[in-house]
């Protein structure tokens, strides 16, 4: 019955066992076959935390389902602003886990880049993004339910912005909803299995709170999934980054199907960010392209701003 145009979402209930969920999310993504997938795990912290890193045993189950009908499966990530791709990949457990399923584990900061120039009236005139993922047959995403302090939400297509292979990709912030829309249109992911046992809220995506939710959302559309979501954690999704890529791409809300649990049902408000002093500061910050580049120009700099904000919070020293 659905449209052709009609997106598709479906959120379960999750005990323990993953594996009958992924089975039915692979079985119905049209990747079985496929010559070679990409999968973009969420590695925004050097070690694994629940709800702030991508679950290995889950990243070994999808992998080692794709690859029963593909020829290879890619698991890539890029270099964190303040820690290397390989750091995370080896304290997390996620390359162990890909490489046991038969998967390969890629740093993106170090793959050949394409430029991919932009036409028409937009700041955004270019971005230069991995070679391996632009020539992928199809790629995966795995992202985490989260608040974000900059962005409010940190979902599906956010979790893309960690394709893009500088370090440096902090100096995009001024542009960030037009960048997310890039990435989602270019890109396209043909499945999202967003893992939501335990989201964050507060000042996410890795210094917030760990809430028990006990779901996981599987979907063939990256927005949809997003809006989705943001609905089960009460935030008005509109109001952020996910109502300028509606509103260019022209999703709207009657054009999701939500199967299995409802998201009424599921619901909970999330905490949100605390926008205080620091926050504050660096959201004026990253409305200048200008500015970010003056402000976040070297590694030493992004560390005195921490350890500025964890004083001003009274936080413990944390690399997030």
């Amino acid at each position: 019955m659905p449209e052709p145009n009609m997106k598709s979402v479906k959120i379960y209930r999750v005990k323990d066992d993953i594996s009958g969920i992924l089975r039915e999310a692979v079985a119905g993504s049209g990747l079985r076959g496929k010559g070679t997938v990409f999968i973009k795990p969420n590695l925004s912290h050097p070690e694994y935390l629940p709800g702030v890193v991508t679950c290995p045993e889950l990243m070994a189950e999808l992998v080692g389902l794709l690859r029963d009908g593909n020829s290879k499966v890619i698991v890539g990530e890029s270099n964190g602003f303040n820690y290397p791709c390989w750091t995370a990949f080896d304290k997390t457990g996620v390359q162990a886990a890909v490489e046991k399923a038969g998967g390969t584990v890629i740093n993106l900061s170090e793959d050949k880049v394409v430029e991919v120039k932009f036409q028409g009236n937009t700041p955004l005139k270019r971005l230069f993004l991995p070679k391996t993922v632009l020539d992928a047959d199809a790629v995966a995403d795995l992202p985490l339910m989260k608040t974000h302090e900059f962005t409010a939400y940190s979902g599906a297509i956010k979790n893309l912005f960690g394709c893009v292979p500088s370090n440096r990709r902090i100096y995009l912030h001024p542009y960030l909803p037009e960048v997310f829309y890039r990435l989602y249109t270019i890109f396209k992911p043909q499945l999202t299995v967003m893992d939501a046992r335990v989201g964050i809220e507060g000042n996410g995506p890795t210094k917030g709170k760990p809430i028990k939710m006990d779901l996981m959302l599987t979907g063939n559309d990256a927005l949809a999934l997003d809006i989705t979501a943001a609905k089960i954690m009460k935030l008005n999704w509109k109001q952020t980054y996910l109502g300028y890529i509606a509103s260019k791409t022209g999703l709207r809300e009657e054009n999701i199907a939500v199967d299995g649990l409802r998201v009424d049902e599921v619901a909970r408000r999330f905490e949100p960010p605390r926008i205080d002093l620091p926050v504050k500061a660096q959201m004026m910050i990253y409305r200048h392209e200008y500015l970010t580049k003056f402000f976040f120009c070297s590694l030493d700099v992004v560390k005195l701003f921490q350890k500025v904000t964890m004083a001003y919070r009274g936080e413990s020293t944390q690399v997030g």
